[in-house]
């Protein structure tokens, strides 16, 4: 697709609520899912990745992620967020490039597919070779993206670390989304971002 401008979304926490990745997981460690947000919630705060969360309840969860994954199933139409589809709708309305690039495995692409999201262009992390916070993603994401040029694209995602500061520092424009927890409990932006927004449909007002 020709687009003079695009929009780049995210996905865990963008397009996906992950309440259901959380909760599989509580389950395959023995916990409740409150125990195991709860603490997500404090490494979270706190700046740290939801690794040392997993490692505080077991500290060998690396060797049961085939486990999860199985139990999780992928992407479900329920895991969309409500604004998810009429956001991708809004922006290529708009006459947008509409792009959905973030860290997942290859087989997120079907399973996206499968729930109705249907952008221009699509790809995971596995795929690209590389993974946010490395300039090198996001390289590769506006290569996907016909070489557009980065000021011509929007990042849009959750999480300052990974995509408003990582996104702005290899020179595209971004807004955070206050959504999720690392939206909510994480660094907020503070200036770093062109937008700051509660929901996909108010991006339009910051491009």
């Amino acid at each position: 697709m020709t687009a003079d401008r695009w929009v780049c979304l995210d996905i865990g926490e963008t397009l996906i609520d992950e309440t259901r990745v959380w909760s599989t997981w509580a389950t395959v460690l023995g916990v409740t899912p409150l125990v195991l947000m709860a603490t997500m919630g404090v490494e979270i705060a706190a700046g740290r990745s939801y690794d040392t969360a997993l490692t505080r309840i077991d500290p060998s969860w690396h060797d049961r992620l085939e486990e999860k994954d199985a139990a999780y199933g992928g992407f479900r139409a329920e895991d969309l967020y409500p604004d998810a589809l009429p956001a991708l709708a809004a922006y290529r309305d708009a006459g947008l490039g509409v792009a959905v690039i973030g860290n997942q495995p290859p087989s997120r692409t079907a399973e996206l597919r499968a729930i109705g999201v249907a952008p221009d262009v699509m790809a995971m992390s596995d795929e690209l070779g590389v993974s946010k916070p490395d300039p090198a993603f996001f390289a590769a994401a506006l290569e996907a993206m016909g070489g557009v040029p980065a000021d011509r694209v929007t990042y849009v995602g959750d999480r300052v670390d990974n995509d408003v500061v990582a996104a702005s520092a290899a020179g595209l424009r971004t807004v955070h989304l206050r959504r999720g927890p690392w939206g909510l409990l994480g660094p907020q932006a503070d200036g770093r971002a062109d937008g700051v927004v509660d929901g996909l449909l108010e991006v339009l007002d910051h491009l």
